[in-house]
């Protein structure tokens, strides 16, 4: 694998796909450089100084991986001070910057583009057919397959969310041998829909703790994946996130498109949004990135990581019923 080249943008808003590409970005840094330091930042975290922080020369001569996450979020003063640094950038750090595209932040990624940074696009399916195909190309990666109608059947049970119908198929694919076809979807699925994660998502950011925690245990039991139910936590907390302190002039359909959820639902996201802070939703955030890498390896015990998260979530809402 080749090292990356200094400056990479990833330019899309599906989750999934965007995490892959700045994970490809950074094992490739680490294969070229394998003590090389990974500094992942999002806007709240990038202060006036801390470009010039993590891009300054180490003393040890160590490279470093510098992800810039939702670029377009960033103020318009460290805005100006990326726009310098792409200008001229360091050569021991692969700089990588993700914009979920539009025209918020433009000028940013513009800059980028005319410094020669790699783009990488990531676009996600929109319709049921590309779903489908997403399905059969993950089964076709992991070495499997899956028949059409099984692959139909996946999307039909786990829903339109990226990052859960990948999850899934990752856990048909581990828990299973040889083609998967219609009636192994239906077997692994049938069972699990009261004990979904987001059921578990609902409790946890409405503050219900102890339903939470009863239905976090149930869907454990019923052999619902980790990833599956952290991914509900964090779609739970990003739609608390986009309702609770709306931009001025955004209409219900864009609202509904940044929480990634149908505009019926919005109501809903509104009334559990009740009793939330801005510092709240920061600490939710964090818990669900938290755990997502304790679940993919940098921890041992899923289950353990999965009730500390829900018991974190509930009690940042500030409100938590015990």
């Amino acid at each position: 694998m080749p090292a990356p080249p200094l400056l990479t943008v990833i330019v899309g808003d599906e989750e999934l796909l965007v995490d892959r590409a700045v994970a490809s970005v950074v094992a490739a840094a680490r294969e070229a450089e394998p003590d090389a330091d990974v500094h992942d930042l999002v806007p709240a975290q990038v202060g006036p100084t801390t470009l010039v922080e993590v891009t300054s020369p180490s003393l040890f001569g160590d490279s470093r991986v510098v992800v810039l996450r939702s670029s377009q979020d960033l103020n318009k003063e460290i805005a100006t001070t990326v726009t310098d640094y792409l200008a001229n950038p360091a050569d021991d750090v692969t700089m990588v910057l993700t914009h979920a595209g539009g025209n918020k932040g433009k000028a940013l990624l513009q800059a980028a583009s005319k410094a020669g940074a790699q783009r990488i696009d990531c676009k996600g399916p929109t319709k049921p057919a590309e779903r489908v195909a997403f399905v059969k190309k993950e089964f076709s990666s992991g070495g499997r397959q899956i028949t059409p109608d099984a692959a139909q059947s996946l999307v039909d049970s786990v829903g339109s969310e990226l990052r859960e119908i990948a999850a899934a198929c990752t856990q048909l694919m581990a828990d299973t041998e040889g083609r998967v076809d219609a009636e192994t979807v239906a077997r692994y699925h049938s069972g699990k829909a009261e004990a979904s994660g987001f059921t578990v998502a609902d409790r946890a950011v409405e503050g219900r703790l102890p339903e939470a925690l009863e239905q976090l245990r149930w869907s454990l039991a019923v052999g619902t994946a980790p990833v599956l139910i952290n991914s509900a936590l964090a779609g739970a907390v990003r739609g608390i996130a986009v309702v609770a302190q709306p931009a001025r002039g955004v209409g219900e359909a864009e609202l509904a498109k940044r929480a990634k959820v149908p505009p019926w639902k919005l109501r809903t996201l509104r009334q559990q949004a009740r009793g939330w802070s801005a510092a709240g939703v920061t600490r939710a955030m964090e818990v669900v990135a938290e755990t997502d890498a304790l679940i993919k390896g940098a921890g041992r015990d899923p289950e353990y990581a999965l009730e500390r998260a829900v018991i974190e979530i509930a009690r940042a809402r500030g409100g938590a019923q015990n």
